[in-house]
């Protein structure tokens, strides 16, 4: 795919929609911090369904500390993973109380230090938090990274590193969540919706569905 094609999708996505958001529900950076931790195999509604129950009682680190593990599970036990989430969280919460005065540091290697968060995790919370132009190559990004040609690859990394490379950097900041919006309601995994798509003549995946 050519810079040229590249530039006139990531057009097309900011024209559609100019201010794209996470789907998840949050209101401080702490608070998009342990959502983006608990959304790990886990859909953003089903996220959402736990944090709005649970960020009204507690959304601080001290706070959510002092629930300790058994009653932070209590809020978000029909989340995957809940009871290494729960540790992890309680965890990440301690260290943010002693190392940085509660605050969610803003750099990457502060980041990856916590519990329960990875490189994907670090660069959600970088990107909406702190507007770095950073990649969180999801299961939807690799997908449409590679089945459109924007970015191909055949690890996480390398597509994001691919998509770094390529993305004209006026649409960085903006193009992870377009990414992931394309790729969880029109690129699907098994029927993509072609004929719906406001990118599929530049697109270059070459069984297109174009009866959509």
């Amino acid at each position: 795919m050519n810079k040229d094609k590249r530039y006139e999708i990531f057009r097309r996505f900011r024209e559609e929609n100019p201010n794209p958001e996470t789907e998840l529900n949050y209101t401080s950076e702490f608070e998009l911090l342990v959502a983006v931790t608990l959304s790990a195999q886990s859909t953003d509604v089903g996220v959402n369904k736990a944090t709005d129950k649970l960020f009204p009682v507690a959304n601080t680190p001290e706070s959510i500390y002092a629930l300790g593990i058994d009653g932070l599970t209590s809020y978000i036990k029909t989340i995957g993973l809940y009871n290494s989430k729960a540790k992890n969280v309680i965890a990440a919460c301690k260290m943010l109380i002693d190392l940085h005065d509660s605050n969610v540091p803003e750099n990457r290697e502060a980041l990856e230090a916590l519990p329960g968060v990875g490189r994907k995790t670090a660069n959600v919370v970088l990107n909406t938090a702190f507007g770095h132009p950073t990649m969180a190559v999801d299961t939807h990004i690799f997908r449409v990274s590679n089945r459109t040609k924007i970015a191909p690859g055949k690890t996480v990394l390398s597509v994001e590193q691919a998509l770094l490379k390529f993305i004209p950097r006026e649409f960085l900041v903006d193009a992870h969540h377009w990414l992931i919006l394309h790729g969880r309601y029109t690129c699907v995994a098994r029927k993509p919706r072609c004929g719906s798509c406001i990118i599929s003549d530049l697109c270059e995946f070459k069984e297109k569905l174009i009866d959509d």
